[in-house]
């Protein structure tokens, strides 16, 4: 459970929909493109019909069939453009979801499963019994007498001081993954924002394609579409590498509460909210790796600004994680030492 109990999956539902609802509006700017397009290919085709025949060669009619796909492209660019693509990159959106979802419900098993060992390796000990067990605080309040008064007093305290720093902790790593869920929102935000831009202006971009000098508008304008459209997936898969390393982390915890009498369950929560910090800085390199899957130019600046949020994110993740461990899941460490 997150603080405010965000719905963040609501939320990534609500950006998908809103991309299915902004599709139609590719279709009032089909007008616009085809005029663009149209005076381009009167340009186009006349540019290489009176070339050929000032140069007495034969006219290459192949060449000037590019300005008619082009505007078959806009005249059905939902379907024949956003549709090809969408349902060629879909797959690879589910198949890295589906991955997603199997490390989640593996994670959330395990983590069911070392806090009921928590449990009974506070139980085995008297010394930390009385702690989280009601019956045996009880108990152990029955056996002192009058005179046992500071004794009393200081159980008390004990115990208050143990439910406070347990609760300090819980909040501090609830607001760390509250962190690392708002900036896969992010991503997804600004990734909605820009296939629907894309998607709108897509006609247009066709449409000035067609004129000579703009022949690579076509080009990067699938690259970039195609390069944010990843940004998922490789989201999902980066959620994935970090939902296995927080299995493979609670698998030796587990093994480590069955085997090992003197484990520390304080360093153990120090080091799952050192890899919290770690995915929130990562989700902002996102772009980046989608990037490099397909090379879209124009947004490097994007991709600097990106960089230094994740940076200015980092400082001030490390410098509340520093605060939190150093002053509660620190003191907690040496105290189970002692």
């Amino acid at each position: 459970m997150v603080p405010l109990a965000i719905d963040f999956d609501n939320l990534h539902q609500i950006l998908r929909n809103l991309y299915e609802e902004m599709m139609p509006l590719c279709g009032d700017m089909a007008g616009v493109a085809k005029g663009i397009a149209g005076l381009g290919a009167l340009f186009y085709v006349a540019s290489r019909v009176w070339q050929s025949l000032s140069r007495a060669e034969p006219i290459d009619v192949y060449p000037l069939l590019r300005p008619f796909a082009i505007g078959f492209c806009i005249m059905f660019f939902p379907t024949f453009v956003l549709g090809t693509i969408n349902t060629v990159l879909s797959p690879v959106v589910k198949g890295t979801h589906q991955m997603l979802e199997s490390q989640t419900f593996d994670m959330n098993r395990y983590r069911r499963q070392k806090d009921q060992l928590e449990y009974e390796y506070m139980m085995r000990s008297p010394q930390t019994a009385w702690l989280v067990d009601n019956d045996t605080f009880d108990q152990r309040l029955s056996e002192l007498g009058l005179f046992d008064a500071p004794e009393i007093a200081g159980m008390y305290i004990e115990r208050g001081m143990y439910n406070m720093k347990k609760s300090i902790r819980g909040w501090f790593r609830e607001l760390l993954e509250l962190f690392f869920q708002a900036a896969a929102l992010v991503i997804d935000t600004v990734r909605t924002f820009f296939l629907i831009v894309l998607a709108i202006l897509g006609p247009v971009a066709f449409g000035i394609a067609v004129y000579d000098g703009f022949h690579a508008t076509l080009t990067q304008w699938i690259s970039r579409y195609v390069s944010v459209y990843l940004w998922l997936p490789v989201s999902d898969l980066f959620s994935s590498i970090l939902a296995r390393i927080q299995v493979l982390m609670l698998q030796n915890d587990i093994s480590e509460l069955q085997n090992n009498p003197n484990f520390s369950l304080e360093a153990s929560n120090a080091t799952y909210i050192i890899f919290m910090i770690i995915g929130i800085i990562g989700y902002f390199t996102i772009p980046t790796v989608a990037n490099w899957i397909i090379s879209a130019g124009g947004m490097g600046a994007y991709n600097r600004n990106i960089n230094a949020a994740a940076a200015k994110t980092g400082a001030v993740a490390g410098a509340a994680s520093g605060a939190a461990s150093g002053n509660i899941s620190g003191r907690l460490v040496n105290r189970g030492g002692n």
